[in-house]
């Protein structure tokens, strides 16, 4: 048989054990707040119709697809870029099953076929919140609340949700003078400000044949991004006279209200009137959390208010909100500041049997499975001929905690030898005591 050369396709990942068991800390977390704040899980395939993911979003979704077509195959089909237009579409077809208002997270992988780069991969797992059926601002303010909790649950001290509204910033485009078929190049730029600055956004709308006037007023308004309330009552005082910009002000403000209610310390949020988020579906309130020590890897969530998307599917949309966490740079950087919890040692298994020749091989495997009756992790060796100080090495460098020994002496005696790897701590248990003596060596070992 010829062989063949191990490889991945570009942007795609293996994960050891101790990765995995990371990642699915992390889960836990986060699945653990969406639950504290009454949502509930949802599962859909991994493959969606060609049309309903280019949907709405137009270009932009056009650039992100991940074609998957079956050959032969009639039906155009493409691997979701994320969980929220499969949201809408479950939504259409579920809707009757489902109790209003909809409140769902939903934890899976989802592809897209950019560039690879760090931080940025082809194949990654998004973690989606979303409240379906809800106006009022409250709802994207308890998003942003949860966001807050989840990463203070997993350790996270240094961040800031930025909040915006989409409305704001047609608003300063109608007041500047930009045409609506300009509009779009504006969101393009002012989403590049933080990279290019205001002088970089002035070239980039010139060269898209912006008149330098216009670009004036609105680069004008764009410089009091960071000014919070105050910055926003100027806004407000320049857009009067523009209905809808005056809109997203007030909801902005109510969304500040409404955090402020929910008792969200002020230096977790921050109005930023020049953050757009990418994709075009999003009609009113934006948000994206920045990790702000260190800040190498940008932005870890992201979301915001898409009232019309759900219209796609159905006679009449619905106002939605909701965010997904970035888990992948949430990892890398729990990695980096070493957030993950003392207990979580990158291995599964708490105990591990030897084994004393053949002859020792079934007490051996039913020590084992008492162990694991008991709550206990526990491992056998499956090598009867293997030598009893290999044995040990095995289990240190699988991480385990406490190595039983169950040879011809001791199963005479009706005892097992224990020890404990971290200290060297050994100890003799009766037969039948011996799973409250592991445990207790467990706990002691901290």
């Amino acid at each position: 048989m010829a062989k063949i050369a191990p490889r991945q396709p570009k942007g795609m990942r293996d994960f050891l054990p101790g990765e995995v068991l990371k990642r699915e800390y992390v889960f836990g977390v986060v699945t653990d707040v969406f639950q504290t704040f009454g949502f509930e899980p949802i599962y859909t395939p991994v493959l969606e119709m060609l049309d309903t993911l280019l949907g709405k979003s137009g270009e932009e979704a056009d650039k992100l697809i991940f074609y998957a077509q079956h050959p032969g195959g009639k039906e155009e089909l493409a691997l979701r870029y994320d969980l929220t237009v499969p949201l809408a579409r479950y939504f259409a077809m579920h809707e009757h099953d489902l109790s209003m208002p909809f409140r769902r997270y939903h934890i899976a992988p989802v592809w897209r076929g950019d560039r690879p780069q760090k931080g940025r991969y082809r194949e990654f797992v998004q973690c989606d919140v979303d409240i379906v059926g809800i106006e009022n601002m409250a709802a994207d303010a308890e998003v942003i609340s949860l966001l807050a909790t989840a990463l203070d649950r997993l350790g996270f001290r240094d961040f800031t949700v930025h909040i915006n509204n989409r409305k704001i910033l047609t608003g300063i485009g109608i007041y500047a003078g930009v045409p609506d078929a300009q509009l779009g190049d504006l969101y393009r730029s002012i989403d590049k400000l933080d990279k290019i600055g205001l002088d970089g956004v002035r070239r980039e709308l010139a060269a898209s044949g912006i008149e330098d006037a216009v670009i004036g007023r609105m680069v004008e308004l764009l410089a009091l991004r960071d000014g919070g309330a105050d910055a926003l009552g100027q806004v407000r005082a320049q857009l009067s006279g523009v209905p809808v910009a005056v809109e997203g002000i007030s909801e902005l403000e109510q969304i500040l209200d409404h955090l402020a209610a929910m008792g969200i310390p002020q230096e977790r949020y921050a109005v930023d009137l020049a953050m757009v988020r990418g994709l075009g579906y999003y009609t009113g309130p934006v948000y994206e959390t920045y990790i702000t020590k260190p800040d190498n890897l940008g932005s870890v969530t992201g979301g915001g208010r898409y009232d019309e998307l759900i219209g796609m599917f159905r006679k009449f949309s619905l106002p939605t909100t909701g965010s997904s966490l970035g888990i992948e740079r949430i990892i890398d950087l729990m990695d980096l500041l070493n957030l993950y919890p003392p207990e979580l040692t990158g291995t599964v298994v708490q105990a591990v049997v030897t084994v004393f020749g053949p002859e020792m091989q079934a007490p051996s495997l039913a020590l084992a499975n008492e162990l694991r009756a008991a709550g206990i992790r526990t491992e056998a060796i499956m090598q009867p001929k293997r030598a009893i100080g290999k044995q040990v090495q095995y289990a240190d460098r699988k991480g385990a905690a406490v190595v039983a020994f169950l040879g011809p002496d001791e199963f005479a005696q009706g005892v097992v030898g224990l020890k404990r790897l971290r200290d060297g701590r050994e100890v003799r248990a009766p037969r039948a005591d011996v799973a409250r003596a592991v445990k207790d060596l467990l706990e002691k070992s901290g």
